[in-house]
């Protein structure tokens, strides 16, 4: 099932993407959740219902909605993962950024960073003028817990969807630790749906595609991660509980701004597309 989080006459809700129509269960029954984690801390219940009334459901245009990211709101910062892609390893390696980790690199970008596809980004709020792009696939955590075993992690699993880790190369090299780099309001627009896990039947196979206006730059199978998603749900899990609705973005491939000769970094009017085939595109304009 494909979900969204949309702005459609005024008012945010979710609705269920069926090509290129849109099902609003809200319109249907009051008591659908508004907001995506709800939605998923339910889901046991409102899947279901979803599958038995979809054809119900009234249904606007894909085209006459504002689509904003999947989880609009998020309650807690975002999980991130660094150097997870050997090729992305090698390229930051003389940028001062170290070798291939031995253990998942887990830091957090902070909630006010989530943006909307189609949205706008401000680089002027990086006065270091070094705003780079990181395209990522993002895990939505579903049941949660903690002390998940890898072999059972990716039942703790709800979805995927499609986020880019924008960030300041020099505030992040200025800082040591990356929060501030990787922070700035509106620096992580994510979307454009959540696709469930029911429906990626095999995640590692995912192929990961990032263009600046219409260059390609990254182009990376999920498989070539350093650490699994597994792994990494397990090494969050065992020290930290995970809630349905959590985001985890997995770590960028190679190809990003900061490793190209000389570095190119965004600004200018550039437009980044982040593509997943199975999950759809994510478009964003830097100014």
């Amino acid at each position: 099932m494909r979900l969204m989080t949309i702005e459609y006459t005024g008012q945010w809700q979710l609705a269920i993407a069926v090509g290129e129509k849109l099902y609003l269960p809200l319109a249907l029954k009051k008591t659908f959740p508004q907001k995506m984690q709800a939605l998923i801390a339910d889901w046991a219940v409102w899947q279901p219902w979803i599958e038995q009334n979809l054809d119900q459901m009234p249904s606007i245009m894909l085209s006459s909605a504002k689509l904003l990211a999947p989880i609009a709101q998020p309650e807690r910062h975002l999980f991130c993962i660094g150097k997870n892609y050997k090729d992305h390893v090698n390229e930051v390696q003389a940028l001062g950024y170290g070798d291939v980790p031995e253990a998942p690199i887990v830091f957090a970008k902070c909630n006010t960073t989530v943006n909307h596809p189609e949205a706008t980004i401000d680089t002027r709020k990086d006065p270091t003028g070094t705003t780079d792009y990181e395209g990522e696939l993002a895990v939505i955590i579903g049941e949660g817990g903690r002390n998940i075993p890898k072999e059972q992690a990716l039942y703790a699993v709800f979805g995927y969807t499609l986020i880019n880790d924008v960030s300041s190369r020099a505030l992040q090299r200025r800082h040591g630790q990356w929060f501030l780099g990787k922070s700035l309001d509106g620096y992580a627009p994510m979307g454009p749906a959540i696709v469930t896990a029911d429906e990626i039947s095999d995640v590692s196979a995912l192929r990961i595609e990032t263009r600046v206006n219409g260059e390609l730059r990254q182009n990376a199978q999920v498989s070539n991660m350093i650490f699994d998603i597994a792994d990494i749900i397990a090494t969050i899990s065992q020290y930290i509980s995970l809630h349905p609705g959590d985001i985890i973005a997995t770590g960028t491939p190679a190809g990003v701004g900061a490793g190209q000769n000389p570095p190119q970094y965004l600004g200018n009017h550039d437009e980044v597309t982040i593509s997943v085939d199975e999950i759809g595109t994510l478009r964003n304009y830097f100014i």
